[in-house]
C-alpha cells in the first residue's frame, strides 16, 4: 500500500494501521475488550510508552474494533481480518468516522512539519459535531500528542472537555508525563512497557517479508539490542544499523579520550548511512547519558553538565537531520562536549 511520507511512519516498514498482529500486549487488549463490553471504556485514552513498542498499532486495532461494532463474540484480543471492510477503510484512512491527526506535508510540499498544525486539530470540533456516518462511534487518533504545540493542544482540549456520546480519543504519547496536565486529567493513561526480547524477535520474524532490507542473520542481535522497541530493532537489522551502534558504543567507552580515528570512522559511517543511522547514534548517546545520570555516583555539577550536553545533543541532531549538516562534524562536536562533561 502506498504511503504518504509522514512523521508517524518508519520508511520501508508497514504502517501501524496496516498491521494484522500486535505482540506483547495481549493482557491489555483483553482488559480493553472487557471494559468495552461492560460500558467502561473511557472517552479518551492516553497511550504512553517508548517509541516502537506498539502504541500506534494498538490504537488502530482498538479503533477498528470500535468502528466495526465491537469485539467478535468470545474474542480476547483485537484481531480483525485484513479482508474486513473496516480494516481496509482504516488502513487507507478512508473510514468516514475516523479522524487521524499526524505530521504530514502540506499540499505540494515534501518537508514533514515539526508539529501537528493547529488548523488540522481544529477539524476535531466539526468531526465530532457531525452525525456518525455509520450511526455508531467516531474515533480520533492523535499520533502523537507530543507533536502538538500550545495552540493545537488547546484546540484539542475544547472537545476533550465536553465529548459527545460515542466519541473515542486515542492519544499516543512517547512521554506522557510531559503532556499538558489538563490533557492528562481528561484521559485515562494506558501505559505500555517495552517488549521482551522474545516478543521483539517474534515481531521481526512476522515483519521480515514486509519490511525493506532486513538482514535475517542480524535479527536475534537486533532484538537483544532493541531495548524492547520493534522500531529500533528494525533500524538495527537493516543497512549498517548494528555497525553504527557498535561503533558508537566503542567510542563512548573511550570517553573522556576517544580515539580520533574511531570518531572519523563513525562520522564517515553516518555520512553514508540513511537517516536511521543518525537516530541510532543519538539513541546510543542518550542511553549513555541516562546511565551516567542514574547510577548514583556522579557529583551534582557533573549531572547538571550532562543534562546540558544532552539538550545540546538533541538540538544538534535535529538541526543535522533537518538541514542535512555534516555528520562527521556533528560526531566530533558531540564527543567534545561529552568529554568535557565527564572529565
Amino acid at each position: 500500500m502506498s504511503e504518504v511520507v509522514a512523521g508517524d511512519a518508519l520508511p520501508g516498514a508497514p504502517h501501524p494501521r496496516e498491521q494484522t498482529r500486535l505482540f506483547g500486549h495481549g493482557l491489555l487488549e483483553a482488559d480493553l475488550i472487557a471494559d468495552f463490553r461492560a460500558g467502561r471504556l473511557p472517552h479518551a485514552l492516553l497511550i504512553g510508552g517508548p517509541e516502537g513498542i506498539g502504541k500506534a498499532t494498538l490504537a488502530y486495532r482498538l479503533a477498528r474494533m470500535v468502528l466495526s461494532g465491537g469485539p467478535v463474540p468470545g474474542a480476547h484480543d483485537l484481531d480483525l481480518p485484513a479482508a474486513h471492510p473496516v480494516f481496509r477503510q482504516v488502513a487507507s484512512l478512508s473510514h468516514p468516522d475516523l479522524l487521524v491527526l499526524r505530521r504530514v506535508p502540506e499540499a505540494g510540499e515534501e518537508k514533514i512539519p515539526t508539529v501537528i498544525p493547529a488548523e488540522m486539530v481544529r477539524r476535531v470540533r466539526s468531526f465530532f459535531g457531525a452525525t456518525a456516518a455509520a450511526g455508531g462511534w467516531r474515533v480520533c487518533i492523535v499520533d502523537a500528542v507530543d507533536d502538538l504545540n500550545a495552540f493545537g493542544a488547546n484546540a484539542l482540549l475544547k472537545t476533550l472537555e465536553e465529548p459527545p456520546p460515542k466519541a473515542l480519543f486515542l492519544l499516543i504519547s512517547h512521554a506522557p508525563g510531559r503532556a499538558l496536565p489538563t490533557i492528562r486529567s481528561r484521559t485515562r493513561l494506558l501505559g505500555l512497557r517495552p517488549l521482551g526480547e522474545g516478543d521483539v524477535l517474534a515481531a521481526l520474524d512476522h515483519l521480515k517479508g514486509e519490511t525493506d532490507d532486513l538482514d535475517a542473520a542480524t535479527l536475534p542481535a537486533a532484538a537483544e539490542a532493541s531495548g524492547g522497541s520493534v522500531r529500533r530493532a528494525i533500524v538495527l537489522a537493516r543497512g549498517e544499523g548494528m555497525e553504527v551502534r557498535s561503533a558508537t558504543l566503542r567510542a563512548l567507552a573511550q570517553l573522556p579520550r576517544p580515539r580520533p580515528e574511531d570518531l572519523h570512522a563513525l562520522g564517515a559511517r553516518l555520512q553514508g548511512d540513511r537517516a536511521d543511522g543518525l537516530d541510532l547514534f543519538i539513541e546510543a548517546v542518550s542511553d549513555y547519558v541516562a546511565e551516567r545520570a542514574t547510577r548514583g555516583d556522579e557529583p551534582r555539577h557533573r549531572l547538571v553538565r550532562l543534562g546540558e550536553v544532552w539538550e545540546k545533543v538533541r538540538r544538534s541532531a535535529m538541526e543535522a537531520d533537518v538541514f542535512n549538516l555534516d555528520r562527521k562534524a556533528l560526531v566530533f562536536r558531540i564527543f567534545a562536549d561529552l568529554a568535557e562533561a565527564v572529565r
